[in-house]
C-alpha cells in the first residue's frame, strides 16, 4: 500500500506542474491577443512556481524584459532584504511601461513573500514580526494577506495601480476557492479587504499590544481614513488589468484519483477543503473516510482531500501542517480497519520550518512509536510532529518540487500491496 500511496502522491506533484499549465494558457485566443496587443511585452514572475512559467513561455526573445523571483531569490514565509529589492524592481518595471505596452505577470504561492515593500513608516523588521506573530498563533491565509496588504506598497493591487500598461496575470493558485484577492497577496487585483478587517485579524490574533506599535498605528490610521485604501472593485486601475488561473489543486486531486483507479482503488475525493486546525482536520478526515468505508464494504478504498490547515503553536517542537495533521491522524487509523496508509503534504516540497514535505503514517505506526518509546500525544502537544516521524523514518522528502497549489491528503484502506516505498 505504500508503494501505491507513493505512485499517488508522485502523480498530484506532476500533474501541478506549473510549466504546461501556462502553456495550454499561452494558446487561449483572449490571453494571446491581450499580448499581441502589446507594443512591448514585460514579464515579473514571482513566487514557487516562478521558474516552471517562465518555462512555459516558451521563446523568451518575444519580451522585452524579464524579471524573476523564485524561491532562491528571496525568502519565505518571512521576507528579508532580497524580497524588498526585488518588489522595488517590480514597480519600477511597471512604472516605466509606456501605455501601448503589456505587463505579464506571473504568480504563484509564496510570491506574497518574496515581493514585499513595506509601506511608508513600516520597516522590513516590523513587518516579519508581524507575520512570525500571526503564522505562530495560527492565521489563516485571508487574514494573514488582510494585514500584509495594508502594510504594503505593492500588494492589494497596488501593483497593477502603479502602471499605465495593460496587465495580463496568469496565476497558478495555492488557496482554497482560488480566490485572486488572496494569492500571492493580489498584486494586480482588486483588494476586497480593508484596514478595518487588518484591525480585527491582530485583535483576533493575539492583541493590537502583541505587534510592532508602528504597524497598529498605521491601520488605525487606516481605520479612521487618513491613509488611502487599496485600490478596490471599480477602480479605473483594473479596466486594463485581466486575470486568469492557469492551475491549482484540482490538478493535482484529479490526478491523485486517476492514479489511485489504475491501481485499482476505488476513489472518492472530498469536497469539503481541509482547512483549520491541523489536528481538527484530521478527526474530519478520519470520520468522512469512515463513513465511505462501511458504505463501500471491503473493496479497496482512496479518499483525497486537499487544502490548507493552521497549526496555532503552544510548544516548542519543529513540524508543520501537514506532519501535525498527520501524527493527530495516527491514533486514529483502527477506526478504518486494520490496513491502512494516509499522507498530508504541501505540493511544493516545504512544510513549516523543516526539510520535510509532510509525513506518512500506517496501521503499524502506534505500535512501531510505542516500541521505540514514542508517545504521540506528548509529540502533538509540543508541535514536535518532525522528530517524532524522523525517529520512525516516515517523514516525507521531495525537496522543492518547482510547484505550489496547496496541501494534499491521501488514505488508502484496504489496498493489497504491502511494500514500502519512500517518496
Amino acid at each position: 500500500m505504500k508503494q501505491d500511496l507513493d505512485l499517488v502522491l508522485r502523480a498530484a506533484i506532476g500533474a501541478a506542474d506549473p510549466a504546461p499549465l501556462v502553456s495550454r494558457a499561452l494558446v487561449d485566443t483572449p490571453v494571446t491577443a491581450a499580448l499581441d496587443r502589446g507594443r512591448r511585452v514585460q514579464v515579473i514572475a514571482a513566487g514557487k512556481c516562478a521558474d516552471g512559467m517562465l518555462r512555459g513561455l516558451g521563446d523568451w526573445s518575444r519580451y522585452a524584459g524579464i524579471l524573476r523571483v523564485g524561491a532562491a531569490d528571496a525568502a519565505h514565509p518571512e521576507p528579508d532584504e532580497r524580497s524588498v529589492a526585488s518588489a522595488r524592481r517590480a514597480l519600477a518595471i511597471a512604472t516605466g511601461a509606456a501605455p501601448d505596452d503589456v505587463l505579464l505577470v506571473l504568480l504563484s504561492g509564496g510570491a506574497s513573500s518574496m515581493l514585499a515593500l513595506p509601506a511608508d513608516g513600516i520597516t522590513l523588521k516590523d513587518k516579519r514580526a508581524t507575520i512570525r506573530r500571526l503564522l505562530l498563533a495560527g492565521a489563516a491565509i485571508g487574514e494573514l494577506n488582510a494585514v500584509r496588504k495594508h502594510l504594503s506598497a505593492i500588494k492589494g493591487g497596488q501593483l497593477a495601480a502603479a502602471t499605465r500598461a495593460s496587465v495580463v496575470s496568469l496565476i497558478v493558485s495555492d488557496v482554497v476557492g482560488d480566490d485572486l484577492s488572496v494569492i500571492a497577496s493580489g498584486p494586480t487585483v482588486a483588494d476586497p479587504s480593508t484596514f478595518a478587517e487588518a484591525v480585527r485579524v491582530i485583535e483576533k490574533r493575539g492583541g493590537a499590544n502583541a505587534y510592532p506599535a508602528a504597524v497598529t498605528a498605521r491601520l488605525r490610521r487606516g481605520v479612521a481614513g487618513d491613509l488611502e485604501e487599496t485600490p478596490k472593485t471599480g477602480s479605473d486601475v483594473f479596466r486594463r488589468s485581466t486575470a486568469r488561473i492557469v492551475g491549482g489543486l484540482r490538478d493535482a486531486l484529479d490526478a491523485a484519483a486517476r492514479a489511485a483507479v489504475e491501481r485499482g482503488y476505488a476513489v472518492h475525493l472530498l469536497a469539503e477543503p481541509t482547512t483549520g486546525e491541523a489536528r481538527i482536520a484530521a478527526t474530519r478526515l478520519v470520520t468522512a473516510a469512515a463513513a465511505l468505508t462501511v458504505a463501500g464494504g471491503l473493496a479497496p478504498l482512496c479518499v483525497i482531500a486537499g487544502g490548507e490547515t493552521t497549526v496555532t503553536v503552544r510548544g516548542r517542537g519543529r513540524g508543520g501542517r501537514n506532519q501535525e495533521l498527520v501524527l493527530a491522524l495516527a491514533p486514529l487509523l483502527g477506526r478504518l480497519g486494520p490496513a491502512v496508509v494516509a499522507a498530508s503534504l504541501g505540493t511544493d516540497g516545504v512544510d513549516g520550518p523543516t526539510d520535510a514535505a509532510g509525513a506518512r503514517v500506517d496501521s503499524t505506526t502506534i505500535t512501531r512509536a510505542q516500541a521505540a518509546g514514542l508517545a504521540p500525544a506528548r509529540y502533538l502537544d509540543d508541535n514536535n510532529s518532525y522528530e517524532f516521524f524522523k525517529a520512525l523514518g516516515d517523514l516525507i522528502r521531495t525537496g522543492p518540487t518547482g510547484t505550489n497549489v496547496g496541501d494534499l491528503q491521501v488514505i488508502l484502506i484496504g489496498g493489497p500491496d504491502p511494500a514500502r516505498a519512500s517518496i
